[in-house]
């Protein structure tokens, strides 16, 4: 008994720190040379191959429908040299749904897979389909084309989900939540504004930043296309960052989840649609985890090799969301690596922003951003600068923000700007620059210069970073909202009102936290921010719906929430289209000028310079246009949080004002003269020579 029960510790106790023990030893595992291709048609034959190093053996199985009924044959795949293994199956076999089943080593089945790169699904994405991808290719594919990008400093990004963005009922928009809702021109709310496709256009952006649109775990596509037809049927509603099948867009945003071709062809659409418009397209990456270890694909093929483990075995967990992949594994850096060329060569895809980007390792996403330069150079490349808890890796090793600069030509978000004029993340009611809180000016200044050292910035006094941590300022995202946290409009709001109860005394308190901040000071508030972001030398990015004063009825995390929550009210439009005015102008004059995105650390540091002002919540700099081939010769941007006008020291001259009190006209408002400029409260100025 005492040999058996000490045969089962031992055996228990390497069944736990296999993995861990044994990592080096997997990353010697083989790796095939070639392209991961696990279906290739051809109507003579299908070539069926699955990388499954570890496996004794493997079968694939043919099905007449993506889901239920039972399997019309299955074949027993080769191993091959390079941990593939493979079979080709005669006929033509378009249209048949198909899985593998791996089994191990100890002769247990791993369940089944439409494999690890599977490039069509059917519903819900438990099958994938063997199909010709030139059959899904709309009419002029062949001939779509990048939108010009000369620079990534001209780069302008507005970030949406596909739900939020048309699913309102005034929007004018036929296919409400899907991908075709970005192909319709000619969309007006019931006013008349336009919406959708032309929204974009009218705004003057130049990048939209679509969250995640792979297949995702989070909604049930069957049950959400009951929910358009059936109002019994509740619709679920996810932001997306649950990846089940990273290489084929999510069912739920198309006309029919059961037909693969149809999320494909519509996809294709959208993208060749926006770029029609001049609009390129940055798809969400999240491959730094997935929906569920235990059932993933990666699992179902080489259980343990896609993911970190701690050291007595157990997932280590940097994504906050129960495991975090491993970008260092040689087959999982060749998994990124080709997924990201796929999304470009088959969607014709412009950009990719990385989910927790700080999970995956140095060399993984310089790895990626070379690939990518050899295919197209103006493709950009950003992500999330850190990660939710500390990864199994050295974060000496990982693509953390303060890295940044060891990564040329990727960006990350820039949130000591962001948390400087709005307040912290971990707080919704602490306010800082916007609302005349102290102690900012630095860290938004730190923003404005583009995250990278500059003279002018102390550093000391910046929020969460003591050193520059970008070499270009083309490398700092520069932004005050996004779908996380509360979007701007809510978060001035909170924390408006809780400054207000913060100064309330006695039985003042109470009636203060049921006073809400007037839409007027709301909208102050919310213009200097913009102006901020689109006048700094970072790649400014908008949540979508900041520039019409969206709201999400002050949900912080809104992932799950309904549509009820999260969908854009294109009323909005119409009651604040002098912010809407005003943002697209201000994005007209950036693009226009290039003062306002010089592109390099050496020129900014030349040519942008701080003016002093004696007090807090106010910060002034010039840019040198004349030295940047700008027909404004020199400009002066200046922001005051105050809820008084300032009087700034400008350098003597005559100048013409294009911004003030709210307002902005780029032909001008009128001319100053002399050696100080009176710039009215909670307002930006901008003036030029």
């Amino acid at each position: 008994m005492k040999r058996f029960l000490k045969q089962t510790l031992m055996a228990a106790l390497l069944s736990t720190s296999l993995i861990a023990a044994h990592a080096q030893d997997m990353k010697l595992l083989p790796i095939p040379v070639g392209p991961i291709s696990e279906m290739s048609y051809a109507p003579s034959a299908t070539h069926f191959s699955l990388w499954a190093p570890l496996a004794s053996d493997v079968v694939v199985r043919l099905y007449p429908q993506g889901d239920g009924g039972t399997a019309e044959s299955q074949h027993h795949l080769k191993k091959n040299a390079d941990g593939t293994w493979s079979l080709t199956v005669s006929g033509d076999l378009v249209g048949k749904f198909f899985t593998f089943e791996v089994t191990d080593r100890n002769g247990s089945s791993l369940g089944e897979t439409p494999g690890i790169f599977a490039k069509a699904v059917g519903v819900d994405g438990r099958r994938a389909q063997v199909l010709d991808m030139a059959s899904t290719n709309p009419e002029g594919w062949e001939s779509d084309q990048r939108p010009l990008l000369k620079d990534f400093s001209e780069v302008i990004i507005y970030e949406m989900h596909h739900r939020d963005f048309s699913m309102d009922t005034e929007s004018g928009i036929q296919h409400r939540g899907k991908f075709l809702a970005l192909t319709e021109t000619g969309t007006k709310n019931a006013p008349g504004q336009p919406t959708g496709l032309d929204h974009l256009k009218q705004l003057g952006i130049n990048h939209v930043h679509i969250l995640p649109s792979y297949d995702y775990g989070s909604v049930n596509e069957a049950q959400n296309l009951l929910a358009q037809t059936d109002t019994r049927v509740p619709q679920q509603y996810n932001w997306g960052y649950d990846p089940v099948n990273y290489n084929v867009p999510e069912g739920s945003y198309s006309t029919n989840p059961y037909d693969p071709t149809v999320r494909i062809r519509e996809f294709k659409q959208m993208v060749q649609s926006l770029h029609k418009a001049g609009i390129r397209v940055v798809l969400d990456v999240v491959y730094n985890h997935v929906f569920d270890a235990a059932s993933s694909q990666f699992d179902k093929v080489c259980p343990g090799y896609f993911f970190r483990h701690h050291a007595d075995g157990t997932l280590s967990n940097g994504s906050g969301c129960g495991n975090e992949t491993a970008s260092e594994m040689p087959m999982m850096r060749k998994y990124m690596v080709e997924s990201v060329l796929y999304w470009m060569r088959e969607y014709h895809i412009d950009g990719f922003r990385f989910d927790l980007m700080g999970v995956h390792d140095i060399e993984t996403m310089n790895a990626i951003r070379q690939a990518v330069n050899q295919e197209d150079p103006t493709v950009f490349i950003y992500g999330e600068g850190w990660a939710a808890s500390a990864p199994a890796l050295p974060e000496s090793q990982l693509a953390m923000k303060a890295n940044t600069a060891q990564m040329p030509g990727i960006a990350a978000f820039g949130d000591e700007m962001r948390d400087g004029l709005r307040g912290g993340w971990d707080d919704d009611k602490k306010g800082a620059f916007l609302i005349g809180e102290t102690g900012h000016e630095e860290s938004v200044k730190f923003g404005i210069v583009g995250g990278i050292s500059h003279p002018e910035v102390d550093m000391s006094k910046v929020n969460y970073s003591k050193a520059a941590w970008a070499a270009e300022p083309t490398q700092m995202i520069s932004y005050v909202s996004c779908h996380d946290d509360l979007c701007l409009a809510d978060r001035i709001r909170l924390t408006l009102m809780e400054k207000g109860f913060g100064n309330a005394k006695g039985s003042e308190k109470k009636m203060k936290t049921l006073r809400q901040p007037s839409i007027d000071e709301r909208l102050r508030l919310q213009k200097l921010a913009e102006t901020a972001v689109l006048t700094s030398q970072g790649v400014p990015f908008i949540w979508c719906g900041d520039e019409i004063l969206r709201d999400k009825h002050g949900v912080h995390n809104s992932y799950n929430s309904p549509d009820s929550i999260n969908t854009i009210l294109w009323k909005n439009k119409t009651d604040y289209r002098d912010l809407f005015d005003y943002m697209s102008t201000l994005i007209a004059i950036r693009k226009a000028h290039p003062a306002f995105h010089i592109g390099t650390a050496e020129a900014v540091r030349k040519h942008l310079h701080f003016l002093p002002y004696k007090g807090s919540n106010v910060i002034a700099y010039q840019l040198d246009g004349a030295a940047v081939g700008d027909e404004w010769k020199s400009v002066i941007v200046v922001l005051n949080s105050r809820t008084k006008s300032v009087r700034v020291a400008i350098p003597q001259g005559e100048y013409t004002i294009i911004a003030q009190d709210g307002k902005l006209f780029p032909k001008g408002m009128g001319t100053i003269k002399g050696k100080t400029v009176t710039v009215p409260a909670q307002s930006a100025l901008i003036m030029h020579q």
